[in-house]
Protein backbone atom coordinates (compact mmCIF):
# COMPACT_ATOMS: atom_id res chain seq x y z
CA UNK A 1 0.00 0.00 0.00
CA UNK A 2 0.92 4.02 -0.68
CA UNK A 3 -0.23 6.95 0.42
CA UNK A 4 0.69 9.67 -1.45
CA UNK A 5 0.05 13.42 0.13
CA UNK A 6 0.66 16.28 -2.13
CA UNK A 7 1.84 20.00 -0.84
CA UNK A 8 2.54 22.84 -3.69
CA UNK A 9 4.29 25.63 -1.89
CA UNK A 10 4.32 28.26 -4.63
CA UNK A 11 6.74 26.83 -7.65
CA UNK A 12 7.23 23.52 -5.60
CA UNK A 13 5.24 20.28 -5.28
CA UNK A 14 6.32 18.21 -2.17
CA UNK A 15 5.38 14.70 -2.69
CA UNK A 16 5.50 12.54 0.29
CA UNK A 17 4.57 9.08 0.51
CA UNK A 18 4.09 6.19 3.30
CA UNK A 19 4.42 2.66 2.61
CA UNK A 20 6.01 1.06 -0.45
CA UNK A 21 6.86 2.08 -3.92
CA UNK A 22 6.86 -1.35 -5.91
CA UNK A 23 5.01 -2.65 -9.13
CA UNK A 24 1.82 -2.27 -7.82
CA UNK A 25 1.55 0.77 -6.13
CA UNK A 26 4.26 2.95 -8.78
CA UNK A 27 1.51 3.19 -11.25
CA UNK A 28 -0.70 5.00 -8.55
CA UNK A 29 2.59 7.09 -8.16
CA UNK A 30 2.73 7.64 -12.46
CA UNK A 31 -0.81 9.03 -12.12
CA UNK A 32 0.08 11.56 -9.52
CA UNK A 33 2.75 12.76 -11.35
CA UNK A 34 0.99 13.08 -14.87
CA UNK A 35 -1.57 15.10 -13.20
CA UNK A 36 0.75 17.73 -11.62
CA UNK A 37 4.49 17.67 -12.62
CA UNK A 38 3.99 20.10 -15.25
CA UNK A 39 2.59 22.60 -13.13
CA UNK A 40 5.79 23.03 -10.63
CA UNK A 41 9.19 24.07 -11.59
CA UNK A 42 10.29 22.39 -8.36
CA UNK A 43 9.66 18.94 -7.61
CA UNK A 44 10.96 17.48 -4.05
CA UNK A 45 10.20 13.94 -3.11
CA UNK A 46 10.20 13.20 0.97
CA UNK A 47 11.00 9.92 1.50
CA UNK A 48 10.86 10.48 5.89
CA UNK A 49 7.73 7.74 5.96
CA UNK A 50 8.82 5.61 2.70
CA UNK A 51 9.79 2.09 3.57
CA UNK A 52 10.73 0.58 0.30
CA UNK A 53 11.04 1.28 -3.43
CA UNK A 54 11.28 -1.18 -6.15
CA UNK A 55 12.83 -1.11 -9.71
CA UNK A 56 9.07 0.03 -11.22
CA UNK A 57 9.39 2.98 -8.47
CA UNK A 58 12.81 3.60 -9.31
CA UNK A 59 11.72 3.62 -12.95
CA UNK A 60 9.02 5.96 -12.07
CA UNK A 61 11.63 8.31 -10.20
CA UNK A 62 13.64 8.31 -13.57
CA UNK A 63 10.92 9.26 -15.65
CA UNK A 64 10.28 12.22 -13.11
CA UNK A 65 13.96 12.99 -13.25
CA UNK A 66 13.96 13.32 -16.90
CA UNK A 67 10.74 15.68 -17.33
CA UNK A 68 12.13 17.65 -14.87
CA UNK A 69 15.90 18.14 -16.56
CA UNK A 70 13.69 19.64 -19.44
CA UNK A 71 12.32 22.41 -16.88
CA UNK A 72 12.85 22.53 -13.46
CA UNK A 73 14.52 20.54 -10.74
CA UNK A 74 14.08 17.31 -8.94
CA UNK A 75 15.50 16.28 -5.06
CA UNK A 76 14.59 13.32 -3.27
CA UNK A 77 14.81 14.08 0.96
CA UNK A 78 14.79 12.06 4.22
CA UNK A 79 16.46 8.96 2.21
CA UNK A 80 16.79 5.99 4.40
CA UNK A 81 19.67 4.21 4.70
CA UNK A 82 17.96 0.99 3.63
CA UNK A 83 16.91 3.07 0.21
CA UNK A 84 20.21 4.85 -0.34
CA UNK A 85 21.20 1.02 -0.68
CA UNK A 86 19.05 0.95 -3.34
CA UNK A 87 20.09 4.06 -4.98
CA UNK A 88 23.71 3.45 -4.57
CA UNK A 89 24.07 -0.14 -5.81
CA UNK A 90 21.72 0.94 -9.31
CA UNK A 91 23.52 3.98 -9.90
CA UNK A 92 20.43 5.88 -8.89
CA UNK A 93 22.61 7.95 -6.14
CA UNK A 94 24.43 9.81 -9.61
CA UNK A 95 21.52 10.53 -11.56
CA UNK A 96 19.10 11.84 -8.03
CA UNK A 97 19.91 14.99 -6.33
CA UNK A 98 19.28 13.52 -2.72
CA UNK A 99 19.54 15.74 0.15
Amino acid sequence: MLDIKKTVNGNELVIVMTGRLDTLTAPQLEEELSASIDSAENLVFDFSELEYISSAGLRVLLSAQKTKNASGSMTVKNVSEEIREIFDVTGFSDILTIE
